[in-house]
């Protein structure tokens, strides 16, 4: 006789993210780390994200992306009981960052790493944008090196202080 099946709680891997150990950027260009998501599906990865962050960074309520590489983007998420906005701008953001707001800590900016990146390929970009030294890089700047194969911007052979992954790959 086979025992009955019994409802075992499952829990989404969290969201893979690396940041830096700074306070948030002062600079609209300037990335405070990076994230990388699992799939396209931005309601639940930002849910993922969001999750991951309000305890870090304090209430998220509003996130911006660009919608360029996201086929849909949710009006509103739900994240640990309260609600967090979702809007999108086109020129105005760059198409490889996410914008998120906390009424008690700020802006914080984000690369997004496609989810279909390799993991050498996004352990270079997460450690570029995580880098608490060096020149400040844009979203775009980033992904154009990684992609052309120029690792002298990931900040490999950074000296300064590394940045912090919050969830593994």
């Amino acid at each position: 006789m086979t025992p009955p099946l019994r409802a075992v709680p499952f829990r989404a891997p969290t969201a893979r993210l690396a940041l830096k150990p700074l306070s948030p950027s002062s600079g609209h260009d300037e990335l405070d780390g990076a994230w990388w998501p699992r799939s396209r599906d931005l309601t639940h990865e930002l849910a993922a994200l969001a999750d991951v962050l309000d305890p870090l960074w304090g209430r998220i309520t509003r996130i911006a992306v660009n919608p360029r590489y996201w086929s849909t983007i949710p009006r509103k998420i739900f994240v640990n009981g309260h609600v967090v906005n979702v809007g999108w701008f086109t020129s105005e953001q760059d198409p490889h960052k996410i914008l998120l707001l906390s009424y008690t800590a700020g802006r914080w900016d984000l690369l997004v790493i496609p989810p279909e990146t390799s993991v050498p390929s996004a352990a270079r970009l997460m450690a570029a944008a995580s880098a608490s030294t060096g020149p400040p890089l844009t979203a775009t700047a980033l992904m154009t090196a990684e992609q052309a194969g120029d690792t002298s911007s990931s900040h490999e052979a950074d000296t300064g202080r590394p940045g912090r992954l919050v969830s593994g790959m």
